[in-house]
């Protein structure tokens, strides 16, 4: 019997053995009732502690039984997209045989899809891997563990290697990553620091955007957003936000949801004016600061890791892009004049 869950870049597998089963390695008996993949994969995954028999972690020469229940965590298959291998510039922060953390620009998409087969962050590294390979031989090529939105920027990490992106996986799944964004929102949040619990998943009514449910509904999966102000500016603040689990579009939708949307995100309502006053020089400063940036403001700024190899605690932290650290100003500038005016 089987059942699968998928979540962003992973599929986790449950299994119940038959009762009728005869003892066979797990690694062989995966391979039988998991498509595309391969021995070795089930085999990394053993490796990084991703396969569970009845709530234990189990290598690959593991004999399953029967009525064992096996629980596998896996990175969804290679697509079969053609990547064309492009020259694209790369902000790289750091880069190993087993990893490389690349500080992405805003508007570069990180993977191939409908509508967007070049120009990707998975276009460009499979540029820079050219002519490399891994320990045994094979062409090194991007695997990735997370996703960034197209125009958030920001840091992220990639794998180079199988075990190296199964091992991160794990770290993924176990919510020990360590992922620290900012954001500009709408309003003046009333507390210092909160927690933002909902469940998130497609639109019922658009399936292009995603929306938040309660707890107890059938839709969504279960997220979490913890956040701080950083910066308070009147109609507007700077808050840090760390992800316990990772969603598609969480930040955004978890702080919409609150009522506190981004600024200038135009899919969920921040690129209207939602706080400030009537008076056309408050307009138009708004309006110049959505000139100064085309986006949402949101940035992927601490990224921390086990590294899969090593197991020393790599930490890294980047700037916000320039358009992001130009709004800021203004928006310094402006809160400056208010006080003034209100002594």
């Amino acid at each position: 019997m089987q059942t699968e869950e998928k979540d962003e870049l992973y599929e986790h597998f449950k299994f119940t053995v038959d009762r009728g089963q005869e003892l066979m390695r797990i690694d062989k008996y995966l391979l039988n009732l998991i498509q595309n993949t391969s021995r070795n994969k089930i085999q990394n995954a053993a490796k990084a502690g991703c396969i569970f028999v009845n709530g234990t972690p189990e290598k690959q020469n593991y004999k399953v039984k029967p009525e064992d229940k096996i629980a596998i965590l896996m990175p969804y298959p290679h697509r079969e997209i053609e990547i064309i291998a492009e020259d694209i510039p790369l902000d790289v922060a750091y880069e190993d045989e087993d990893v490389i953390v690349i500080n992405k620009s805003a508007g570069l998409v990180v993977h191939p899809a409908f509508g967007n087969y070049t120009g990707t962050l998975v276009n460009a590294l499979t540029y820079r891997f050219q002519g490399q390979t891994t320990k045994s031989g094979e062409p090194i090529r991007p695997l990735l563990v997370h996703r960034i939105d197209k125009n958030t920027s920001g840091i992220m990490i990639v794998a180079k290697n199988d075990e190296a992106q199964m091992k991160i996986a794990r770290e993924f799944f176990d919510h020990t990553i360590i992922r620290k964004y900012w954001a500009l929102v709408w309003g003046n949040l009333e507390e210092e620091s909160g927690t933002i619990i909902a469940k998130v998943g497609r639109n019922l009514k658009d399936r292009l955007v995603m929306a938040t449910f309660p707890d107890d509904s059938e839709h969504g999966k279960r997220a979490i957003t913890h956040w701080k102000v950083l910066e308070r500016f009147g109609y507007v603040t700077l808050i840090e936000c760390q992800l316990e689990t990772g969603r598609t579009h969480q930040i955004r939708i978890h702080l919409k949801s609150i009522g506190h949307p981004l600024f200038n995100d135009e899919i969920y309502g921040g690129d209207q004016i939602i706080k400030g006053t009537t008076f056309t020089k408050y307009k138009q400063f708004v309006k110049n600061c959505f000139e100064l940036m085309h986006r949402q403001a949101l940035h992927a700024k601490q990224l921390g890791f086990i590294h899969p190899s090593t197991g020393e605690s790599m930490f890294f932290d980047s700037e916000p892009a320039d358009d992001f650290k130009a709004v800021l100003e203004k928006w310094r500038g402006y809160a400056q004049q208010i006080k003034k005016i209100d002594y």
